[in-house]
Order: C-alpha cells, then sequence, then structure tokens
C-alpha cells in the first residue's frame, strides 16, 4: 500500500486501516472534512448550551468509521453529489447522539477521552443532548427523501430494541448466542448496514450493489463487536488502550463468555465467576485468565473467521475497484487487531 513517494498510506481519517490508492485515501480523507464541518454546522443552536453540550462529543473526535464506510459506500458510484456528505453526517450523528444515551446507562465516566456529559453535567443533560442530535439527524435525512426517512426509522428502532434486549437479556429458553447476535446486529451493524446504503444510494449506485453494501455493513458490523468482545478479554490494556475485563464489570455476557459456559470442558470455578457481576479485581483478574485458556475464546475467533468469509464473499459481488481494496483492508483490519 504507497502513496506517490513510495511510502503506505496508513490509517486514513483516524480509520485505523490503510487505504492503497492516494487518489482514494485523498477523496476519503477530504470526505471526512465535509462531514466534520457539517456535524459542526447542524448542532448549533440560537440556545447556546444545547450547542455546547451537543459538540462535547463532535470535538472528542473518534475513527468516523460509519461516515467513513459512506464514503466508501458511494465510490462504488458518483461520490460527488452533497447528498453523499449528508448521508455520510446523519449516520455519524445518530451514532453521537446514542454514545450520549450509552453513557447514562452504563454510568460512564469517560468516552473518548474526555469526561462523559453525563458527569460533566448530569444524566437529564446527558440523554436530552442525545435527543437533540436525534432531532438534527431527523432534520438532515429529511433532504435524502422518504425512503431514507423509512429507513432511518427502521434503524433507530432496531438501536433501540437491540439496548432493551441486552438490558432484558435472553427470553427463557432462548439460545444465548441466537440472543447475542441479535443484540449486536440491531446495536451495532443496524446503523453501519445503513450508512453503507445510505452513501451507495446517494452516489446513484445499482440496486444490487447498494443491497451489497448493506448486507457488507451489517457482517462488519457484527464481526467489528465480536472482535471487540474477545481484545476485552485477551488483550492486556497497554496493547489495545482499553481496561481489560469490561463486560465483566458490568455483567455482560459476551461470545466468548457464552461459549465457555456451554462448553462441557470449561472450569467450574470460571462457571461460577460467570454466574455473577465481578467486581472484585481480583476475581476479574482470575475470570480473564480461565477465558483466555478456555474453549470460549477458541469458538469466539471461529466465529469472527465466519463473519470474515461472508464479508469477503459479499465484496466478490462488488466491481474490482479501489473502493472494494479498502474493504478488503477494512475486513482484514477488524480481524487482525484480536490477534
Amino acid at each position: 500500500m504507497s502513496s506517490p513517494s513510495g511510502e503506505p498510506v496508513r490509517n486514513v481519517a483516524g480509520s485505523g486501516f490503510d487505504i492503497d490508492d492516494p487518489a482514494l485515501a485523498e477523496s476519503i480523507s477530504g470526505g471526512i472534512t465535509r462531514v466534520e464541518d457539517l456535524l459542526h454546522e447542524s448542532v448549533r443552536s440560537e440556545f447556546d448550551f444545547a450547542t455546547r453540550t451537543s459538540l462535547h462529543l463532535v470535538d472528542a473526535g473518534g475513527k468516523r468509521f460509519r461516515p467513513l464506510f459512506a464514503l466508501l459506500a458511494a465510490h462504488f458510484a458518483d461520490p460527488a453529489p452533497d447528498e453523499v456528505i449528508t448521508s455520510a453526517a446523519v449516520v455519524e450523528m445518530v451514532h453521537l447522539a446514542t454514545l450520549y444515551h450509552d453513557d447514562v446507562m452504563d454510568e460512564a465516566t469517560m468516552r473518548r477521552g474526555a469526561t462523559s456529559a453525563n458527569v460533566r453535567w448530569d444524566n437529564s443533560v446527558a440523554i436530552l443532548t442525545g435527543d437533540f442530535l436525534m432531532a438534527h439527524a431527523s432534520r438532515l435525512v429529511a433532504d435524502l427523501g422518504a425512503d431514507a426517512v423509512r429507513r432511518m426509522a427502521t434503524t433507530f428502532e432496531a438501536l433501540v430494541t437491540g439496548q432493551l434486549r441486552e438490558t432484558i437479556g435472553a427470553r427463557e429458553g432462548q439460545d444465548p448466542e441466537e440472543h447475542y447476535l441479535q443484540v449486536i446486529y440491531e446495536k451495532t451493524g443496524s446503523l453501519i448496514a445503513t450508512a453503507g446504503r445510505f452513501g451507495a444510494t446517494a452516489a446513484g449506485a445499482s440496486q444490487e450493489h447498494v443491497e451489497a453494501l448493506e448486507r457488507f455493513g451489517k457482517c462488519i458490523g457484527i464481526a467489528f463487536q465480536i472482535s471487540d468482545d474477545v481484545i476485552d478479554i485477551a488483550s492486556p490494556a497497554a496493547d489495545s488502550g482499553k481496561t481489560p475485563g469490561t463486560d465483566l464489570r458490568e455483567g455482560v455476557l459476551t461470545l466468548p463468555m457464552i461459549y465457555a459456559r456451554s462448553a462441557s470442558d470449561t472450569d467450574p470455578r470460571l462457571l461460577e465467576l460467570l454466574g455473577r457481576q465481578l467486581e472484585d479485581d481480583e476475581d476479574v483478574a482470575e475470570a480473564l485468565k480461565l477465558l483466555r485458556e478456555s474453549s470460549g475464546m477458541r469458538r469466539a475467533r471461529e466465529k469472527l473467521a465466519e463473519y470474515e468469509q461472508e464479508a469477503r464473499s459479499i465484496l466478490a459481488e462488488l466491481p474490482d475497484c479501489s473502493a472494494r481494496d479498502a474493504l478488503e483492508a477494512l475486513v482484514h483490519y477488524v480481524v487482525a487487531r484480536t490477534r
């Protein structure tokens, strides 16, 4: 992967993965800059406090993964229309809104290296700021037409339903893996799928390619969450930048834990630890050690590999171009970060 000087084009727009074609990398970087400008412009209000709270997370940065994917999807047709930038901004604004709400539910204290809004102000301000962003996202999506409005309404529903499913837990007799995969599709994959659909549609891509990019978004969204769950267990904080065992402390059952609980060879001590929310540091450290040695981790990586293969199969349906190469690099990045 090289630039005109022969050096790799890395971490375009803070994405964490490489884009081979320098022209595509420049186009995506320019698109992300325009998305940032639109985000800042769109959340400004005559009520200065609402502007300030909304810009709190906008200015905190992040990978901008969803708008990046929307912009890449647009490169399967004509990425020039302004609606492409609007599409990318809409999905990022919705994502930011959910982060304000998530931090309240999780009682988080930090978000993207900054004090979370619920701590800086209070829960009510954080919730209302999330609602404020949702309102502005709805205003922007109206400019994309009735079909986009309907699609975003369906995505809103999925985001809320996924959070409800996770909060309530699996129904009695329901397969825990099925429940988990449905939750992460709704909470993560649904909005990424919509990003692909919006970007491709705004660019005038064929219906066949729009649907393929939507399916790819769903697949890579689920894969990304599985890889996050593996990293939460497998990677030391120095490597991942995150505190290991967050899910254990919050009492959230992720895929490696689900597999470990159902395996016949799982250490009884691990089963006991997974049966409750862990608060003691020693218990968390012990559970992490046992999970790393369990067959649950192996099976979770195997499931991730299945989604990797599915994602690559979908990409094979798309035209051979620089944008497809970039999405191939994205698939590699999502899987490689767990190794």
